[in-house]
């Protein structure tokens, strides 16, 4: 598959969004329902009764994609008008993949000072976010750089009752928490012996091993730029100062000895085929840099030989794709539906748990025809779903939807939990049909 700039281009023109009205407007009657005079009738009963907007208007099925443009995918910090096609493409796949209406929304004047390049005011950010948020159901924060990434979600969750999500953080945490869980059923190792060593500390780093250590790995030892964050180091703070570990380890090439799990979010060459076959019998070495991985799958297959191993990277052309579209679109989804307050650990482990399970189920003809010439049978090479498999959005969705109830951040009480899955068979069964 060849991806020009020109076919990008022409794919891009004219945006990728746009306003669906699921009541057009054809009659008089109509116009006076959908506006003056009858509107007016609308707009005293919520006054009345605010908590009825999920009912009456598109606020209980919308999230808000806000962005700053301060952490583009891999491409760093571009600002906000460089942000709005990814912006667009997170739309588009909340709807594609979870039938999840969502809205672009990319902030300017958020930098330290009011300045137009600098670092992110989390501040402004929040205060920005907080103006808009009455419109929306959920807020799924995009490429807003760290630090304060962190305390921008934080503190949106603490101020709002409706679910604050930052992708970059939990998507990415959540699907490697499946990837792993998989990883030691094919491997046959315990979940909770397993020894990872970890490359970046960034808002993704922390958030996986955090979602790590809250599943119930034994350890996991972290590494940044400068080495080991271990405890005792001296310019350590914050999220770092919490992740530090009582290890005599000070360089990436000594954690992965006898490690069972290699995760990078770092920078491509940051490990060697050598440093691989110190690691424990039968590895996983999930390197996520994008576009380029910590290590190639070639030069992983080159240290093993023979021996078992499972291997997983960001990108699509290689077997076990990270892909956080497996995550976002069903866990908010799952939220939305039983009109969460927020989106609890309990909730991402749930939707972890969810997709895992779905990889142990053999791939449909229709995602097997999608993905020809792959295997997609659970095993080293199959660990974790593919993002066109239809049947995600009934599988994941009641479980983050479940846990939600479980931990009363719900407001929906009556939650059949079989029922809803069974509409959402129905539903995907027919957006595929009507895509045919």
């Amino acid at each position: 598959m060849t991806i020009t700039e020109e076919k990008v281009l022409e794919f891009h023109r004219g945006g990728k969004v746009a306003l669906k009205m699921p009541r057009p407007v054809r009659t008089v009657e109509d116009l006076c329902l959908a506006y003056t005079p009858g509107v007016g009738k609308a707009v005293l009963h919520l006054d009345r009764h605010p908590e009825e907007a999920f009912d009456y208007t598109a606020k209980g099925r919308t999230v808000a994609v806000v962005s700053d443009g301060t952490a583009i995918l891999g491409l760093g910090d571009r600002g906000p008008t460089a942000a709005i096609p990814v912006m667009e493409g997170k739309c588009v796949l909340f709807k594609s993949f979870a039938g999840v209406e969502a809205w672009p929304v990319v902030l300017d004047n958020c930098r330290v000072g009011g300045a137009k390049t600098g670092k992110t005011d989390p501040q402004r950010v929040i205060d920005a976010t907080l103006a808009i948020a009455p419109m929306y159901g959920g807020i799924n924060l995009e490429d807003i750089a760290a630090p304060a990434c962190f305390e921008v979600e934080d503190r949106l969750q603490e101020l709002l009752d409706i679910p604050v999500f930052h992708d970059d953080q939990w998507g990415t945490a959540v699907i490697v928490l499946a990837a792993v869980r998989n990883y030691a059923e094919v491997s046959g190792k315990p979940f909770g012996s397993l020894r990872v060593a970890m490359n970046g500390a960034g808002a993704a780093g922390m958030r996986i091993r955090e979602m790590l250590v809250a599943a119930g790995v034994a350890q996991v030892i972290s590494c940044d730029s400068k080495g080991v964050i271990y405890k005792g180091r001296p310019d350590l703070s914050g999220r770092k100062l919490l992740a530090a570990e009582d290890t005599p380890c000070r360089t990436l090439e000594e954690v992965l000895r006898g490690a069972d799990v290699f995760i990078g979010v770092s920078v491509a060459g940051a490990v060697k085929g050598e440093w691989v076959r110190t690691m424990a019998p039968n590895p996983a070495i999930f390197a996520l840099a994008n576009p380029d991985p910590e290590i190639r799958p070639e030069e992983v297959a080159a240290a093993m030989g023979d021996a078992p191993y499972v291997m997983a990277t960001g990108r699509s052309d290689f077997p076990n794709q990270i892909n956080n579209v497996l995550c976002f679109p069903f866990l908010f989804r799952g939220a939305l539906d039983v009109r969460a307050r927020k989106i609890t650990m309990g909730m991402k482990l749930a939707a972890a748990d969810a997709l895992a399970a779905a990889a142990r189920i053999p791939a449909d003809e229709a995602t097997a025809a999608l993905y020809a010439g792959e295997d997609l049978a659970f095993g080293p090479r199959y660990i974790l779903p593919k993002p066109f498999d239809r049947r995600l959005r009934a599988l994941v969705a009641p479980a983050v939807a479940k846990a939600a109830v479980a931990e009363g951040v719900a407001r929906v009480a009556d939650f059949d939990e079989a029922a809803y899955r069974a509409a959402l068979e129905a539903e995907t069964a027919d957006s595929t049909s009507s895509a045919r």
